[in-house]
């Protein structure tokens, strides 16, 4: 009884991890039918999510919301996946001006998708929300010291061919490091917390175009971590979802190149049920 509890209690719970485990939690349903006993033990040996309240064991309104969270990362990450992958951009982008979600995925948007594929989410984004994106970003992001470069982003179409101009590509290199440079001191100097958000945000942006396995690897170490805030966590999924079918195994090599351990072994230890299966399909775990 004591260890069917634990395991129940582990299954809902997620100990802090990413996902629910579901076959655990069918597998209770089977095997204590008629057994209410067993469910009155198993709320009084969970008191994250039951209090005593008079005379019922209540469920913490708290750990419902977050129970309902974990629930759902398993269908937000199928709903993703079923999306063209036109209006799964244009709605990340939308997020991020409606939502408040971070800046940093209208970067990923802009910096990692071809020329024609950018094109194709401002058109996407243009037939779902009745703006363009680029007028969204400069009116929604106006107060936001990132403003302009967001709007440049989404705005470009970049030259994706092999004639290069050696003058102007020095140029701007010479530019882009210098901007580098002088963000990365401002914020290192303890400066506003806008000049920090506008550092942030360039070098997502330099880093993004430049290693994008590398940057990638990044944001998924850090939604894995104990502590991820909720956007955190949600990267996971997304990096999973449109990284797929392009550059994974470029990031999962980076991700043991720089943390020393395998990204398909940290999500299992991580990610629970469904959830964990369907992002270790999608990361390509047993290649």
């Amino acid at each position: 009884m004591a260890d069917e509890v634990q395991q129940l209690t582990r299954a809902f719970s997620g100990l802090g991890g990413l996902g629910v485990d579901e076959p655990t939690m069918v597998s209770a349903l089977a095997r204590w039918r008629k057994q209410p006993e067993k469910r009155s033990g198993f709320r009084k040996g969970f008191p994250g999510f039951f209090k005593s309240h008079g005379e019922i064991d209540r469920c913490e309104d708290e750990y419902m919301l977050h129970l309902a969270a974990e629930f759902a990362r398993f269908k937000n990450l199928m709903v993703l996946w079923a999306m063209h992958p036109w209006e799964r951009d244009a709605r990340l982008a939308h997020h991020v001006l409606h939502q408040q979600h971070p800046p940093a995925i209208v970067v990923e948007v802009a910096c990692t998708r071809s020329a024609d594929e950018l094109l194709g989410t401002r058109r996407a984004y243009q037939a779902l929300f009745h703006h363009s994106l680029e007028e969204d970003v400069a009116y929604r992001a106006r107060d936001k010291p990132y403003c302009s470069l967001l709007v440049g982003l989404v705005s470009a179409y970049r030259y994706e061919g092999p004639r290069v101009n050696e003058e102007v590509a020095k140029a701007e290199a010479k530019a882009l490091g210098a901007a580098v440079k002088s963000a990365a001191a401002a914020g290192g100097g303890g400066k506003k917390l806008v000049e920090n958000e506008e550092t942030t945000t360039l070098l997502e942006t330099v880093l993004c175009l430049a290693a994008p396995a590398k940057y990638f690897s990044q944001v998924m170490e850090g939604a894995l971590r104990d502590g991820a805030d909720h956007h955190g966590k949600e990267a996971l999924t997304r990096v999973a979802v449109t990284r797929s079918d392009h550059d994974m195994d470029d990031i999962r090599a980076a991700y043991h190149q720089q943390f020393g351990a395998k990204l398909e072994d940290a999500i299992a230890a991580k990610a629970h049920g469904h959830y964990r299966d369907a992002l270790l399909s999608l990361v390509g775990a047993g290649k």
